[in-house]
């Protein structure tokens, strides 16, 4: 094929695409979701977060390497990079006093392995893995099953 013809053919494959994409949206191309037409910013969607067990008892894990669930409210915890409103019950020195569970060695790991004398950039922000649980029916339909492993 000639160079020459490269930019007419990227011309026509742009046309091509333009042309589809008006017909999909022109035929009713509207998105669904899970949660119907309830507006995402809508406040009183928004579900509230209570307490399911009692913070003594730590929630059972679903499959292996699950991170820990957390068994109590933390709506107005802060965590930014100033400050982590877990770390004043779950840190080390401080989780004997608490009675809460403490930071996992694996927080301590940077994403090379390497041991750190601080938690790892990487684990400081709890609740892009540790969530809140409600006892709740399921937004969809559910046949989850737990590994045998975790549940013995």
């Amino acid at each position: 094929m000639n160079k020459r013809m490269w930019p007419s053919i990227r011309a026509v494959c742009l046309v091509v695409f333009l042309a589809w994409i008006g017909v999909s949206t022109a035929q009713g191309g509207e998105v669904r979701t899970l949660r119907g037409s309830v507006p995402l910013d809508g406040a009183d969607n928004a579900p509230e977060l209570t307490k399911w067990m009692p913070d003594s008892h730590p929630l059972p894990r679903a499959y292996l390497q699950q991170p820990p669930l957390v068994p109590h409210q933390i709506e107005s915890y802060k965590i930014d990079l100033r400050q982590n409103k877990c770390l004043t019950c779950h840190s080390w020195g401080k989780a004997k006093e608490t009675r809460a569970t403490k930071i996992s060695l694996t927080h301590f790991r940077n994403r090379f392995g390497s041991e750190m004398s601080d938690i790892s950039p990487q684990r400081y922000f709890c609740t892009q893995c540790h969530v809140p649980q409600k006892d709740a029916p399921p937004l969809v339909e559910n046949t989850f099953q737990p590994v045998d492993a975790v549940v013995q």
